[in-house]
């Protein structure tokens, strides 16, 4: 079944400014939406009910009850298998085993929310990067440093950049042919989002990897990768959200490593020569 919630964030650069007021309303809180009339929805995203029945037809259906019922099926599907709620009393293997059904609900919920045309550009364009650079902060910081290992290995210019002054410094020097990827869970890392902004101005190609959403990285991206991962209270290092994040990039490697006309597999092999010596 097509993710609606996929396909409302596909089409919102399309939409009209009261389409994109029911879309950010349904984004954030599409689970409330079930038990609400044509009009109660129309009261909260202070537009009319024409225009719900609109936007529920751009997205393929027969109107707002459809709409409903679509986004129903899909809450569904993502609680049928709820996080586990982790005890004072359990073990650490319960805990591990606990952990563990969390990482494949977020894997299972990132699949329904992320775009494969969107993916498909992102690894292209990186591909054939000039140069690439990946910003992130935080729990961010060792998503980049992994991609760019994983695309140092395969031949391509990558840095990971981890602070924010050498991070606005990186984006200010970038060129049309470069590109610049932001990785944030929330979205709303201000120097991140910057970086992006910085990285856009000065003829760089940008892609973010963030939480599906509505979030002040999206509006600086040519390229976005949605995750999908509702952190809970214990989960303080975002295991869930960047696992996700780290199956994109493996991804888009793979891809690279796939259709590179044998070039990356050449670095890979280079490079697993290369550190022969550092191993007994």
């Amino acid at each position: 079944m097509e993710s609606v919630l996929l396909k409302i964030n596909d089409l919102y650069p399309t939409m009209g400014y009261g389409e994109k007021k029911i879309a950010d309303w349904i984004i954030r809180n599409y689970q409330e939406i079930i038990g609400l009339s044509i009009n109660e929805l129309a009261s909260k995203c202070e537009c009319g009910e024409a225009t719900i029945v609109r936007f529920s037809r751009r997205l393929g259906l027969s109107g707002y009850q459809e709409l409903k019922l679509k986004i129903a099926q899909e809450s569904a599907n993502v609680s049928a298998g709820g996080v586990p709620t982790i005890n004072n009393g359990d073990r650490c293997y319960d805990i591990f085993n606990k952990r563990i059904r969390d990482i494949a609900i977020a894997l299972e919920n990132t699949k329904s929310v992320l775009s494969s045309t969107q993916l498909e550009l992102a690894a292209k364009a990186i591909q054939n990067a000039g140069r690439i650079v990946i910003f992130g902060l935080g729990n961010s910081a060792s998503i980049a440093v992994d991609a760019q290992h994983k695309f140092l290995r395969a031949g391509l210019d990558a840095v990971a950049y981890c602070d924010n002054h050498m991070q606005a410094i990186a984006a200010s020097h970038l060129h049309k042919g470069d590109i610049a990827i932001g990785v944030s869970h929330s979205g709303a890392s201000i120097d991140v989002v910057d970086a992006l902004k910085i990285a856009r101005k000065a003829g760089a190609t940008t892609i973010c990897i963030t939480n599906f959403g509505s979030s002040p990285i999206i509006s600086h991206s040519d390229i976005v990768l949605n995750t999908r991962s509702d952190e809970t209270k214990y989960s303080i290092l975002a295991m869930s959200s960047r696992i996700a994040q780290l199956a994109i990039f493996d991804a888009i490697y793979t891809y690279i490593v796939m259709h590179s006309n044998k070039a990356a597999v050449k670095a890979i092999n280079e490079t697993e020569s290369a550190l022969q010596s550092k191993k007994y």
